[in-house]
């Protein structure tokens, strides 16, 4: 799931290792021997869904090339859910190796793995309806195509990477193109996804004289949003978003669309606890 050979990805680690090392570990360089050989596991300390731990081996090979070799044993993998105790792989290696790599692993897994778990929980509370739980484009700068890796670990399906692969026209587009009509005669040629924002009853029913097939229905309520879904009468596909939380997306699933989607779950995901078990 996690393609670790993209090279978006090893820049992202490679990075995050310089950010961390830098000149050297200092610590590890004055207290632990050079020639000392360890290993280490990773361990659950809560249940959670495993995101991104196909990134230890890309990590510790990174680091250990520089001395001697590093071996990884991964016994989950991402979209696995996990229990506290639970074993999600080993790592052997030069120990200075170990304790250098040690945040950084922690740091992805903790962090990727939450925004899985909290994507897990969304889609969980839609079950049974045929709506697909959105992410969004609010990610931390740098590291959206590792989170929505990691969103899609938890059940979510990813919508657009960027503003380069669809066409998702917003209020703002709107006023500045001259209403929903003109916005979507404009992006009539472009091939790939078209989408369009509607805000009142006036707007959405431009929107489906005009031949749009996507739209974004954006903060209605439950009642608003069955209300106009049902006037849309499968005309188009539809997508919620704006305010939707764990606690209210039942109910906006039970109005019908076809999409929801939550920028919470890459905004507003939570660590997950994972330690690091240095074994001489």
């Amino acid at each position: 799931m996690f393609d670790i050979d993209h090279p978006q990805i090893q820049h992202i680690v490679r990075a995050a290792l310089d950010e961390d090392i830098g000149s050297g570990d200092v610590t590890s360089e004055l207290t632990v021997p050079e020639p000392l050989r360890a290993s280490g596991r990773f361990i659950a300390k809560e249940a959670f869904t495993v995101a991104g731990i196909e990134l230890l081996p890309l990590i510790y090979t990174i680091r250990g090339d520089l001395r001697g070799g590093a071996s990884v044993h991964l016994y989950k993998k991402s979209g696995d859910a996990v229990a506290a105790g639970d074993t999600l792989a080993t790592v052997s290696a030069a120990a200075r190796t170990l304790l250098e790599c040690e945040r950084v692993a922690l740091n992805f897994l903790q962090r990727l793995s939450g925004i899985a778990t909290l994507a897990r929980e969304y889609v969980n509370a839609v079950a049974g309806t045929n709506v697909k739980v959105l992410d969004t484009r609010k990610t931390i700068p740098g590291l959206r195509l590792l989170e929505k890796y990691a969103a899609a670990a938890g059940g979510a399906t990813n919508h657009r990477q960027g503003l380069f692969d669809a066409v998702l026209i917003k209020n703002n587009h709107i006023t500045a193109a001259g209403g929903v009509r003109a916005a979507l005669e404009k992006v009539a040629s472009f091939k790939g996804p078209i989408e369009i924002e509607v805000r009142t009853p006036e707007e959405l029913q431009e929107a489906l004289a005009s031949g749009a097939q996507h739209l974004l229905l954006d903060n209605l309520t439950p009642p608003q949003a069955r209300e106009w879904i049902d006037s849309i009468a499968g005309r188009a596909t539809t997508e919620l978003s704006g305010n939707i939380t764990l606690e209210n997306i039942r109910a906006y699933a039970e109005a019908g669309p076809d999409y929801i989607s939550c920028g919470a779950i890459t905004h507003s995901a939570q660590a997950v606890d994972i330690s690091f078990r240095l074994e001489l």
